[in-house]
């Protein structure tokens, strides 16, 4: 009797490698949605990546000048090159990607982008996107000094890869200020997603972003369908079920996450299922101890209340007490129209803020003062 020794995972991940390989070699039109990029932004990259740009969003808008800049599974470098001129000389930008073809036509066009721009600002890094520690080039370096021959050399190179995920990371923990993807996180394997989102909220700042574009379907994709490798590396059958993308950055910690692009037409259906291109946004907030600068906050509506991902609610039209760090989340992207911030007439120095005691109403004498008695004339600039 014979057993079938094949392994889905590893069979669909070859399909990865082999077809992205070929993509880097020749063009292949099937593995990307048509995407609008800002023109002025691809005069100075070399056709031949502008022709072997594979995504589905433009992650590329959420850059901010002076930005850290992470793209995770960059390939040919076309969203790096049109981050490093919106985040300028200021900034940098790190391209993550596994494929070897790929990483060469993008470090190999580098020079041609900085010499367009007058400064070099981008950089390409080789590694799993689901294990930003780890730096395969400095892995082969080892290796080619340490070949692995049986077990106990094998011992030795699970040693070397935790010594340099540990002393020399290729990503460093809190290092990012925005991390975006274009079409790539659905080809990670699904028991490598948890780990994917891990890495992705460890190498972001507190206060920084993300901005995902990717391809998700409308239903459960079946184990049959999973099973496909032509269809996974066509970025179709590895697709996030659309809750379950939101709900994996949910719980490794992001929050203000939010569906920013839909598209109503399918990119692919398969048996039913509608597979789209989306593309969402989050920040990573400070988790530290909460203090109470005596901010409030007043959710302006439509909704008559909402609940934020901590059970926290705001009711339309009420002064609501948030703590602090929360009050500089809130007030600023992307919630800043969503809430009206309500201001301490004495602000409160920060070594002076009390332990923040927990969401809730706030009267408006606890932000002007309870001894506030001023008295004005109707008129000036606060009139409407």
């Amino acid at each position: 009797m014979t057993s079938d020794r094949r392994n889905p995972e590893r069979d669909t991940e070859r399909a990865v490698r082999e077809r992205y390989s070929a993509a880097a070699r020749e063009r292949e039109a099937t593995l990307c949605c048509p995407v609008d990029y800002d023109p002025q932004y691809l005069a100075v990259i070399p056709q031949e990546v502008l022709d072997r740009d594979y995504g589905c969003g433009d992650p590329s808008r959420y850059v901010r000048e002076g930005d850290v800049v992470l793209d995770l599974g960059s390939g040919a470098g076309k969203i790096c090159f049109i981050a490093a001129q919106i985040a300028g000389p200021k900034g940098a930008v790190i391209g993550v990607d596994l494929n070897e073809d790929m990483l060469r036509l993008a470090r190999a066009s580098a020079p041609a982008v900085a010499e367009a721009l007058g400064y070099a600002n981008v950089e390409f890094r080789r590694a799993r996107i689901q294990d930003l520690a780890l730096d395969l080039d400095a892995l082969d370096e080892w290796l080619a000094e340490h070949p692995v021959r049986g077990g106990a050399d094998l011992a030795a190179f699970e040693e070397a890869s935790e010594r340099l995920r540990r002393t020399s990371a290729l990503v460093a923990d809190a290092s990012v200020d925005l991390v975006v993807s274009n079409c790539v996180l659905n080809l990670v394997q699904e028991s490598d997603r948890h780990q994917l989102v891990e890495e992705i909220f460890r190498v972001v700042k507190v206060g920084g972003r993300i901005a995902i574009s990717d391809i998700v379907s409308d239903e459960a994709v079946p184990e049959k369908l999973k099973a496909n490798a032509e269809l996974w590396s066509g970025c179709v059958s590895g697709a996030f079920q659309e809750a379950e993308l939101l709900r994996a950055f949910e719980e490794a910690g992001f929050r203000g996450i939010a569906i920013d692009k839909w598209e109503a037409e399918p990119f692919a259906v398969v048996e039913g299922i509608e597979f789209r291109s989306v593309t969402i946004t989050a920040n990573k907030a400070d988790a530290g101890p909460s203090r109470d600068g005596n901010q409030a906050l007043i959710y302006r509506g439509p909704w008559k209340a909402v609940e934020d991902e901590d059970g926290n609610r705001f009711v339309r039209g009420e002064r609501t007490a948030v703590s602090a760090e929360f009050f500089r989340s809130l007030s600023g992207t992307p919630y800043a129209d969503d809430f009206v911030p309500i201001r301490p007439r004495d602000s409160v120095p920060e070594a002076e803020q009390p332990r923040f005691q927990g969401v809730g109403p706030r009267g408006p004498r606890e932000t002007k003062g309870a001894g506030y008695r001023a008295t004005r004339k109707p008129g000036g600039s606060g009139c409407c």
